[in-house]
């Protein structure tokens, strides 16, 4: 594969994350106080490229919110 092809899916798999951290990002922000969407966008991917069902990535989203950002969403 050469480097446009390389680049090509790269960008491809970033932007199918963003799609997915989208997605479950939704769910929060329905219900969540007002809040920077990109800190919980940011521990959400962070979590999924550690290897994290995305189950497991929106619970470590929701934590980091409550527990750094002090943004808790009632459940």
């Amino acid at each position: 594969m050469d480097t446009d092809q390389n680049a090509a899916q790269d960008v491809a798999s970033l932007a199918e994350l963003l799609h997915e951290t989208a997605q479950r990002h939704d769910a929060f922000e329905k219900v969540a106080p007002a809040h920077d969407w990109w800190d919980w966008y940011a521990a959400y991917m962070h979590a999924r490229q550690g290897g994290s069902t995305p189950d497991q990535a929106s619970a470590a989203a929701d934590h980091y919110m409550a527990e750094i950002k002090h943004v808790v969403s009632p459940d």
